[in-house]
């Protein structure tokens, strides 16, 4: 067991167990007793606690996730960065990872490849437009739920773009498998490498294989910098000829010839998804050098022949070359073959600008018809028979497919120059909405939602720990995806905990390593342990658990020990406490009672009706801190002393209502705490 296990952090997060490993910290599970919900704690390695580069990127993730909130990117519900441990508390996601689904699975098909490359897409376009780069997207960074709800992880090597522009200057971070060329060679970073990377998983996804492979990191990099990768099709015939256009676009080495952004990317993956059979015909200029010529007289000097023209030709007699003397023609056939081109091309040239002069005004001719052809088609095929001047305008139209004309001005049979300008109504296909963010509303609302927008849905039921019964925990397609009217959306609804329950164990009269060894065979955890004087038990004895043996409570939850310092009992007294609740308000509180860290009450009270509450405690001895707490929030601080059987107030807290419980349930993050430690 690692030093972190079975403790609590700033006296809340119960620490269960370690659940993953990386480069520079260790995520467990963990509970959090005042929101009552499993989180996951990354805490940075000790190792690296005094490493100020590490502690620089430690922020940083911290800094860049705390200003992402989107569907597809882990929650972030604390951060804290003190002298002794540094960690943040994120949302506990239970799945595994991409890597491992990968592993399994081998080569998916491609439609769940764009299933899961799209959300990662809408992660990156919401970070990206925050000044997040992530620079380290990779399957072992992409989380993938049961419901196949995909969440990016790990911004540790992130970048606030608007703070720095280059990486590390020989110092290529990142999986070398899937960086970006740039990244590779330590130059400027920004969105479009994040798209590289998408473009390898993308890669690996359609064809199980990774594109570039080598015996070292060294060669691997190099071939990112140097090497094209195969075609996808060649190893894997049933990918459509469009999506692997995407996927070799999005890893080309110039970062200018690759999608600019995630929204072109996406753009493209919801073509091909309408029509699989599109082509993109992308065109990749290689070779841009302007062609060189080869100076005829440096070329005649490095051969054989003398580069003077002497009017010899030279030909192999025997051993040795003799000349031969050229025979001349005439001059006056020369001359007159000179003439001859001339009166040529003079004749040439009239007939051009004769012919140019009446081409030069405009002709009449009958308009064609438009209507009911493809847009693309027309502008390329009529442009070259007549010029004239094509305006487009888009509109929604459910009855034609996206790019066929419905209408034109002029109208067809109309005579008209042949310059004329041309309107053409094109239709957009069915009219897209966007898709809202319905995680946390209630089913009746989401549903309401949707069918104002134009939507269908269909219901799916989920465990969830985060999410209250009949709450909504994610849709697909995820908020803000282009969608047309008429889709049906998949709802995933919370069905409430997945709460499995077990038995306390009892560990009266065992020690102290008996007792902890016993409560974790049983799935739970051990919490905290008061020494009490009692002369009865031996010093290290269990003298009673809370909850009591025989109690079933969730899995992971955590068992309170009392233990028995081996001292002779001490004079306790009862001690009363009398809490005066904020005055001017008439709506009902929560209050929560911490003693040492334990919460001892929770009771509900209104200041309107009675201005104060009473607290008793016994059966203690000597001095212990009470915490009270107002809507989840940090009111009033006591210590306790059973020994005079007296109490003291040692810090007073504003009291601050909450906006309004609806709002407070959609916001679990950190902002739901105020001010409690």
């Amino acid at each position: 067991m690692d030093k972190y296990t079975g403790k609590r952090l700033d006296g809340r997060y119960e620490i269960h167990e370690a659940i993953g490993v990386g480069g520079m910290a260790v995520v467990y599970r963990a509970y959090d007793t005042l929101d009552n919900r499993t989180v996951a704690v990354k805490i940075l390695k000790d190792e690296y606690s005094q490493n100020e580069e590490f502690l620089r990127r430690f922020r940083n993730e911290s800094k860049a996730i705390a200003m992402l909130s989107h569907p597809n990117i882990v929650k972030v519900y604390d951060v804290s960065i003190g002298d002794q441990v540094q960690y943040i508390v994120e949302e506990y996601i239970d799945g595994i990872t991409l890597k491992e689904y990968l592993d399994q699975q081998k080569q998916i098909k491609w439609k769940e490849a764009i299933h899961f490359v799209v959300q990662i897409l809408r992660a990156l376009e919401h970070a990206h437009s925050k000044g997040i780069i992530h620079r380290d997207i990779k399957p072992q960074n992409i989380m993938l739920l049961q419901d196949g709800t995909i969440k990016v992880t790990d911004f540790g090597i992130a970048r606030l773009s608007h703070n720095e522009t280059r990486t590390m200057t020989g110092k290529a971070i990142g999986s070398v498998h899937y960086i970006a060329p740039e990244q590779a060679r330590g130059d400027y970073t920004d969105e479009k490498t994040d798209i590289y990377s998408v473009g390898v998983m993308l890669y690996e996804m359609l064809t199980g294989k990774l594109p570039f492979e080598a015996d070292n990191a060294v060669s691997v990099a190099i071939m990112q910098l140097q090497t094209d990768p195969k075609p996808l099709r060649e190893i894997n015939p049933d990918v459509p000829e469009g999506l692997e256009e995407i996927t070799l676009k999005a890893m080309q080495k110039d970062p200018k010839q690759r999608y600019q952004s995630a929204a072109d990317m996406l753009r493209d993956i919801e073509e091909f998804r309408r029509n699989p059979s599109a082509r993109f015909q992308y065109k990749y200029f290689i070779d841009e050098k302007p062609t060189k010529y080869i100076d005829a007289i440096d070329s005649a000097r490095n051969s054989d022949q003398p580069y003077y023209n002497d009017n010899y030709d030279y030909v192999e007699n025997g051993e040795e070359s003799a000349p031969v003397k050229k025979k001349k023609k005439p001059v006056a056939a020369i001359i007159a073959g000179i003439a001859v081109a001339f009166l040529i091309v003079a004749v040439a040239i009239g007939i051009s600008a004769f012919m140019k002069n009446k081409n030069a005004q405009p002709q009449d001719v009958i308009m064609p018809s438009f209507v009911g052809k493809t847009y693309s088609n027309v502008v390329a095929s009529s442009a070259s028979s007549n010029s004239f001047q094509f305006k487009k305008q888009d509109k929604d139209d459910s009855t034609h497919a996206a790019g066929i004309i419905i209408s034109q001005n002029p109208a067809a049979g109309t005579t008209v120059k042949s310059n004329a300008d041309v309107t053409l109504i094109v239709s957009t296909g069915v009219a897209k909405v966007t898709m809202p963010d319905l995680s946390g509303q209630t089913k009746d609302q989401a549903e309401q939602a949707l069918t104002n927008l134009g939507l269908k849905y269909s219901v799916t039921k989920v465990a969830d720990d985060n999410m209250d019964k009949e709450s909504v925990v994610s849709t697909d397609p995820a908020a803000g995806a282009q969608v047309n009217k008429g889709t049906e959306v998949k709802l995933f609804v919370s069905s409430g905990k997945n709460d499995q329950k077990v038995a306390v164990p009892d560990v009266s009269g065992d020690t102290v390593q008996n007792a902890e060894s016993e409560i974790l065979a049983a799935g739970l955890t051990v919490g905290s342990k008061t020494y009490r004087a009692d002369a009865n038990h031996e010093k290290d004895t269990v003298i009673s658990s809370n909850p009591l043996n025989g109690v079933k409570v969730s899995k992971g939850g955590s068992v309170n020990l009392v233990i028995s310092s081996g001292q002779p009992a001490q004079e306790s007294k009862p001690v009363n406490v009398y809490v005066d609740l904020p005055r001017n308000t008439t709506n009902d509180i929560t209050l929560k009672a911490y003693l040492d860290g334990v919460l001892t009450d929770t009771r509900t009270v209104n200041s309107s009706y009675n201005p104060t509450t009473q607290l008793t405690y016994s059966g203690l001895t000597g001095k212990h801190t009470l915490i009270i707490s107002l809507d989840d929030g940090k009111y009033r601080e006591y210590s306790l002393d059973f020994s005079a059987g007296k109490s003291q107030l040692n810090q007073s807290y504003n009291y601050t209502p909450p906006p309004s419980s609806s709002s407070q349930s959609n916001q679990p993050g950190p902002q739901s705490k105020r001010g409690m430690p």
